[in-house]
């Protein structure tokens, strides 16, 4: 297989390797923000792991259609907004955690979640810019 075939037609594996990736990088940046922020608390590597699945999800489905509905007023706020969504987004991940049950996540508040959301975003980028999921995942399918 060529590299421009390996780069730009991942193979099944690829995939599912960098999801996992990226859900690991997820799943350490709510640990972070757990740790950092008072309001908000996290029990255990199973009950990250199950956050970060549920986020992930939520920014998958449920985020782009807040942001398209948001967009005027995100422009208004220069983009600030999109914190509030993912406040937002961290509360309703802490909702459904209860109701799942045995995930031991809680965010005491807004404030709490606006703290880890900011938290949870500088992580992502800050790991975004050293660990690249799509090279590793590449490497490892070989």
């Amino acid at each position: 297989m060529s590299q421009w075939q390996r780069t730009n037609h991942p193979t099944q594996m690829q995939r599912v390797l960098e999801l996992m990736i990226r859900w690991l990088l997820l799943a350490f940046a709510v640990w972070v923000a757990a740790e950092l922020v008072s309001g908000i608390h996290l029990a255990g590597w199973r009950s990250s792991l199950g956050v970060a699945l549920i986020l992930g999800l939520l920014n998958l489905y449920l985020r782009p259609a807040l942001v398209l509905l948001a967009l005027p007023l995100t422009i208004l706020t220069l983009g600030f907004f999109l914190v509030v969504i993912n406040a937002l987004l961290l509360l309703l991940a802490s909702w459904l955690a209860s109701e799942i049950g045995g995930i031991n996540f809680h965010v005491d508040g807004f404030g709490a979640a606006l703290l880890g959301a900011i938290v949870i975003s500088l992580v992502s980028f800050v790991m975004g810019r050293f660990v690249k999921p799509r090279d590793i995942a590449q490497n490892l399918a070989g």
